[in-house]
């Protein structure tokens, strides 16, 4: 009975959060996922259309960003044609558009042709016409658009980024003060151009709440920037969509009638009242209505050359979105994993219309307490007095009843009660008191370094067997960092020694590269053949997974050259190796068929990290790493080799040669680096001449380097073919 009492009162500590449980917390949100599923319409709601930015649209009107005059016949299009009610945008305006070249003309006016009246005389009638932004201003004024725009924090205060113009917040400065109410608070944002707030009926944020396990399941109805609150997205095009109703506050009762906690929204509408109820932070519950695509989607190409029949978008609330390879702003939701932000946005609306937002208020916390209190106290208590059928049936009882009680509340209550805590206490007495005295502890160890022992190092699976709860098989998603390394010249290497020489000779380096990366806690995925495949993030998370697999990287070169003197010494050639570096939001877990699974990761940035090694050698470089490493990993000192475009990605993707840790690199190599950046930024400005000296200059202090002769190739071969004023400086790699 103390025991199962001990447990009550542990996981009421968890319900009263005054601290949480991982397992109850996940298996929480995974049953919240299930209910939403079980429950879901199915169908979409016919008075919001999303207009996408498809491939198609792409492919008819070029690339994005549009310019500005097209934005503006979209909305000539979507209001005088189509008859749209409101018309949101999941998307930021931030900088300005100079895609109509008169920034161009002016320069030339206010130069060259300054004295040519005829020119100055024609440019002021075509000014008016190659304004976008203002054209774009004009178009969207006096006309139902919300605009988006997002928030952010920095990593340090000094750091606070801010661009463009925020809206008119919808509360004030102090309006909650002294309340209990916890608002997401934010520090930076980037907002639209001034004329183009100042010409919108009003904007909201897109930022959703993402959940610990990366999941989308509310979206901050409010938050606050240096004091006052903005309004989401949703909620903002909802209040278009109505007339712009006026935004009120409901407060739940406290001890004092006026320091309760926000409890819901207000919509004040000429229709009736709609309540947005909201949680402890402000946030409401996205009543996801199905799967992605459950809304309808119309290309933008269609809209804009009038493809689409009137009923498809009259006096509908339209969505700007993008479903286009590369610019997708993809969320992982209770119903896909990969689902369209703009259609979270979508649902979130057809909630607050329909008024069917599942509640989560502030008091459900303590009627979740209750409840664990009465269901843990019967069972601690009965469950040690009866037999093991009774105590069985018992069990099964108070877990029906519990299943039913929250299912009932959610299916006809709307109100979305945790479930996990009560489940799980239910299970956990009933086990406790059928296998008193029966210890996992080691059993979990065994487990764990079977599991592990063959791809982590020993300690790594020593922390692992203290913290077993950090650790999982099953797919996951993570920050995490992957490593590729491969030898050059195997193929020729290989055609010159017997097998058994191969061998030994393989063992000899994969060895000692092995211990590097063991050494700095990463994880070895696989061998495939002369290539090592390892990561750092999991199985256990590290918070400097970029640093540790940079160091690695260049610990591998460094114990590679100490190596080859043993290698002339057998006889063999020497081995030199290239290394691909790239951090990013991968899936990892047990991954595999029902014949063979393995503990490995997939994704983007694997592949990417894969590419970054196969371009080594053009560089002629060891150790190459992607962006998102370098930012991950600032305590290293880098050298920018190029722009570029490899195989399999259409983004360009800079990348960098670390050389050292900072503070350890000799100041020649750091002087080196600096005049290699002044070439490259005379190259990117095509400055050929300029480039051509300074690559030169770097040749006679390292005649040997394969990236200032592959510099100045290129420098020759623009010079003779321009690649024209558009060039924005990235090199295509066509093979892997």
């Amino acid at each position: 009975m103390a025991l199962g009492i001990s447990l009550v009162l542990l996981f009421m500590g968890d319900a009263a959060r005054l601290y949480r449980l991982g397992f109850v917390q996940f298996i929480d949100a995974k049953l919240y996922d299930y209910r939403m599923r079980l429950t879901l319409p199915n169908k979409a709601d016919d008075r919001i259309v999303i207009l996408d930015i498809d491939e198609k649209s792409l492919k008819e009107e070029g690339r994005w960003p549009w310019g500005r005059d097209k934005l503006a016949r979209l909305m000539d299009e979507l209001f005088d044609h189509y008859g749209v009610v409101v018309t949101g945008f999941d998307v930021v305006f931030a900088e300005r558009d100079s895609s109509s070249g008169l920034k161009v003309l002016q320069e030339l006016g206010r130069n060259q042709l300054r004295n040519v009246a005829q020119f100055q005389s024609v440019l002021a009638q075509l000014k008016p016409h190659l304004e976008y932004d203002k054209l774009f201003a004009d178009k969207i004024r006096q006309r139902n658009v919300v605009l988006g725009y997002y928030f952010s924090n920095s990593e340090h205060g000094s750091d606070r980024s801010v661009s463009g113009v925020l809206p008119e917040p919808v509360f004030a400065a102090g309006t909650f003060k002294g309340r209990p109410i916890s608002v997401m608070r934010w520090d930076s944002y980037g907002a639209n151009l001034p004329e183009l707030q100042d010409s919108a009926a009003t904007a909201g944020h897109f930022n959703p709440v993402v959940d610990f396990d990366g999941e989308v399941r509310r979206i901050p109805m409010i938050v606050e920037y240096n004091g006052a609150y903005y309004e989401s997205l949703s909620l903002a095009v909802a209040r278009a969509a109505l007339g712009m109703p006026k935004l009120s506050p409901g407060y739940a009762p406290g001890k004092d009638k006026n320091y309760g906690g926000l409890e819901w929204l207000t919509l004040e509408s000429s229709q009736g009242d709609l309540l947005v109820p909201v949680d402890a932070e402000v946030g409401a519950l996205v009543p996801y209505r199905g799967a992605r695509g459950t809304f309808r989607y119309i290309s933008a190409a269609d809209v804009l050359h009038e493809r689409t029949p009137l009923a498809e978008l009259q006096g509908k609330i339209v969505l700007v979105g993008t479903s286009a390879p590369g610019l997708m702003d993809m969320r992982s939701t209770p119903v896909g994993e990969v689902y369209p932000g703009v259609e979270v946005h979508a649902n979130m609306i057809s909630g607050i219309l329909n008024q069917n937002v599942k509640q989560n208020p502030p008091y459900v916390l303590g009627a979740n307490v209750l409840l664990l209190l009465v269901v843990g106290m019967v069972l601690a208590i009965l469950l040690p007095l009866l037999s093991p059928m009774y105590g069985t049936l018992l069990s099964a009882g108070m877990l029906l009843l519990e299943i039913v009680f929250n299912g009932s509340l959610w299916q006809y209550g709307n109100i979305a009660l945790p479930m996990a805590g009560g489940l799980i206490l239910a299970l956990a007495l009933f086990a406790l008191n059928m296998t008193f005295g029966y210890f996992t502890t080691e059993r979990t160890k065994r487990q764990i370094t079977s599991l592990f022992g063959q791809y982590v190092p020993s300690e790594v699976v020593d922390e692992m067997s203290k913290n077993p709860e950090q650790v999982s098989m099953e797919g996951e998603s993570r920050e995490m960092t992957i490593l590729f390394s491969d030898v050059r010249g195997f193929t020729t290497i290989s055609e010159g020694l017997d097998p058994k020489e191969l061998a030994l000779l393989m063992n000899e380096f994969l060895t000692p590269l092995s211990r590097v990366i063991y050494g700095h806690r990463g994880t070895i995925d696989k061998y495939m053949g002369d290539c090592i495949m390892a990561f750092w993030g999991a199985p256990l998370p590290e918070a400097r997974h970029a640093y540790h697999a940079v160091l690695s990287g260049l610990e591998m070169q460094r114990t590679l050259s100490g190596l080859q003197p043993h290698f002339r010494e057998r006889g063999w050639p020497p081995i030199h190796v290239g290394v691909g570096i790239n951090s990013g939001r991968v899936s990892v877990g047990n991954m595999g068929s029902e014949v063979r699974v393995a503990y490995t990761v997939m994704g983007d940035a694997v592949n990417l990290a894969s590419r970054l090694e196969g371009i080594t050698k053009e560089y002629g470089v060891g150790v190459l790493v992607g962006e998102t490493t370098r930012e991950a990993a600032p305590e290293f000192v880098y050298r920018e080799l190029d722009l570029v475009r490899v195989k399999g990605k259409d983004k360009p993707v800079a990348i960098f040669e670390p050389l050292g840790l900072a503070g350890q690199v000799e100041q020649s190599v750091l002087e080196e680096v600096q005049l290699f950046h002044q070439a490259l930024d005379m190259y990117r400005k095509q400055q050929w001449d300029q480039a051509e000296l300074q690559l030169l200059s770097l040749l006679k202090m390292a005649p040997q380097a394969r990236l200032y002769q592959v510099y100045a190739e290129r420098v020759a071969h623009y010079r003779n073919t321009p690649p024209g004023e558009k060039w924005d400086g990235v090199f295509v790699f066509k093979t892997k």
